[in-house]
Formats: structure tokens, C-alpha cells, sequence
């Protein structure tokens, strides 16, 4: 029988009633007892390092269960954290990079509903994630409503509905019908399993909106060491303020810029329309192409914890882990 690492760390799933609204109160071995049938699905060790609303994580948060995880990775067959939805994807694409290769499922998951509730979706959650937990595919995975998607690749797309999390630009991996699981997308291990201890967690992101000035652009620069971009449509800056300037001359001192779009699907490409061609020609500035943002927000993260080069930390960022990037602009 496999053995599966439980690890808690808060969310809706584990929330009991507070006079101020729901809050983690359950700890990971309390979730268990109400799924009796797990022991006949595998056998199952619980850690609690955390007992948060996934709005409280934080980046130090992925490197602890990071750390969790290597500590135990040699005991056990796989690994389910219990998490909440709101920062779900955040972490699953932060762990993504402090652990690559996994051979082993590595597997979050949660719930709209906490677990006592009447009609909630926590036990077929959990179920579906200790299941693929035994018998999936290696990697950085997150299991909801029936689906599993890459930890790369994830997003929540609805606030309340069971089916919370969309796979964007990139297949679902698989599906999961009352544990059994419909494989679509095996993702293969060819290099042994490594782990990583330290990000740069001062990025911060940035959503244009109309009448944006660059005021703004220099008031985060002066506070990140990057910087993500979300830009309109396929990507560009606007030109009644002198944005151009304000991220050439950050660039220029050493600050990293990421561009990429508000748009969940189908990608950027700053060199479509003159209001990103001229950026993307002649600044050293990153584009983000298919990559979701929380993914490309983790990986600036992950790059700049291990370097600052702009050489290294471009070719770090173009490089694909997981799958997180697949299309290239010219």
C-alpha cells in the first residue's frame, strides 16, 4: 500500500465557524476522519505546519513546504497539501520551481466548502487527490472537481463554484471519476528530483488600466527589485505618459520588468502593434508569452533568488520547467 504525506496548511476546507467569519481551524488528521475509507486507498502520515487562509500565505510559506517535502521525499510514495483555493495556483506554481522533477505526485488541493458543510465539495476533493496521489503522474499537480492540472498552468476562475480552477493554455492532465483516473497527459521524470531553498520575493505586480500614468510604474520600481506587467490585449504600454522612459531607465540600473497581459488565454506578443514593439526592440525587458501570471510571477522569483544577471536570469526565464512556457515570439 502507498504512502502518502498529508500536509495542512489551512484553507476553506479546514475553516470551522468564528464570530467573524470562517477561519482554518481543522488540522490536517481532524479532515481525515471524515473520509473512514482513505485507509483503504493508502496509508497516510499528517503534518500541520500552517493553519492559514490561503490569503495569509506567502512566498516564505512554498519555501516551508518546500522544506517539508524534502525532508520527507525519500519515505513516501506521494504528497497531498490541503491548502485554500484564493492563493492555490500562486503556490502550486511556486513549488513548481522548488521542486523540479519530481518522480512523485506532488499534489494540492481544497475546497469551496469546508468540510462539515452540507453538500461540500472537501471529500471528493481529497479523495480524488490521494487517489491521483497513489497512482499519478509525477510533478506539481492540482487536483479539483474531478480534474487535474499542471501546477504551472493552474488559475482560479471562479469564486464559489465547485469547479474553481481552469487549466490555461494548456491541456487538463487528467480526469478523476470516482478514483479512477483517466490519464490524458503523462509528464515523464528524465532527471533526478532537485530542490530549491531561496527566492527573491521582492517582485511586485502591476495591472494597467485606462488613464494609468507612469508616476505608478515609478512608485513600484522604486519598491521591487521586479516587476510584472500586466498589459492590455497582446501587450504594450500606453503612450500618453512616458512609461518608455521610466522602464528603460530602471532597466537600465538593474531592475527585471516582465511584460505580459490581463488576458487569461491565447498569450502575449508585444511586437504585434507599435505600443509594444518599440519596448520589446530596445529594452531589456522579459515577455511572458503563454505563461499565466502567477506562474511567471514565482519564476522571477525563483530566477532573481539565484541570480541578477540579466543574461542568466533571460535565460533561466526562457527556459522551460514544467511546462510553464511553450511559445516563443520572435
Amino acid at each position: 500500500m502507498k504512502r502518502i504525506l498529508m500536509i495542512g496548511t489551512g484553507g476553506t476546507i479546514a475553516s470551522d465557524k468564528t464570530n467573524d467569519g470562517l477561519a482554518p481551524e481543522l488540522t490536517s488528521k481532524q479532515l481525515l476522519e471524515f473520509l473512514p475509507d482513505i485507509e483503504k486507498v493508502c496509508k497516510v502520515d499528517c503534518v500541520q505546519p500552517y493553519s492559514l487562509d490561503s490569503t495569509n500565505i506567502a512566498p516564505q510559506h512554498w519555501l516551508g513546504i518546500a522544506q517539508v517535502i524534502k525532508e520527507s521525499y525519500d519515505a513516501y510514495d506521494g504528497f497531498v497539501i490541503a491548502h485554500g483555493t484564493d492563493t492555490m495556483a500562486y503556490t502550486a506554481a511556486g513549488l513548481s520551481y522548488l521542486i523540479q522533477n519530481s518522480a512523485k505526485p506532488i499534489v494540492l488541493t481544497g475546497a469551496q466548502k469546508p468540510i462539515w458543510f452540507d453538500g461540500t465539495d472537501s471529500k471528493r476533493n481529497l479523495y480524488d487527490a490521494f487517489s491521483y496521489a497513489c497512482g499519478g503522474c509525477g510533478g506539481v499537480q492540482i487536483v479539483f472537481n474531478g480534474k487535474v492540472i499542471l501546477g504551472t498552468r493552474a488559475r482560479k476562475t471562479y469564486s464559489k463554484s465547485f469547479q474553481a480552477f481552469s487549466s490555461v493554455n494548456y491541456p487538463t492532465l487528467a480526469v478523476i471519476d470516482e478514483g479512477r483516473i483517466l490519464q490524458y497527459i503523462t509528464l515523464p521524470q528524465t532527471a533526478p528530483v532537485k530542490f530549491y531553498d531561496t527566492l527573491n520575493a521582492n517582485v511586485g505586480l502591476l495591472k494597467l488600466v485606462p488613464g494609468i500614468t507612469a508616476d505608478v510604474v515609478q512608485f513600484m520600481m522604486d519598491r521591487y527589485d521586479g516587476l510584472i506587467i500586466e498589459s492590455f490585449g497582446v501587450g504594450g504600454l500606453p503612450e500618453y505618459s512616458d512609461f518608455y522612459t521610466v522602464i528603460k531607465q530602471n532597466v537600465e540600473k538593474g531592475k527585471r520588468v516582465i511584460m505580459t497581459t490581463q488576458v487569461p488565454n491565447e498569450g502575449s506578443d508585444l511586437t504585434v502593434y507599435h505600443v509594444g514593439g518599440r519596448l520589446k526592440r530596445t529594452v531589456d525587458i522579459l515577455e511572458a508569452y503563454d505563461m499565466t501570471t502567477e506562474t511567471a510571477l514565482a519564476k522571477l522569483m525563483w530566477i532573481m533568488g539565484q541570480t541578477n544577471d540579466y543574461d542568466e536570469i533571460e535565460k533561466a526565464f526562457y527556459s522551460p520547467v514544467a511546462n510553464d512556457i511553450l511559445h516563443f515570439g520572435n
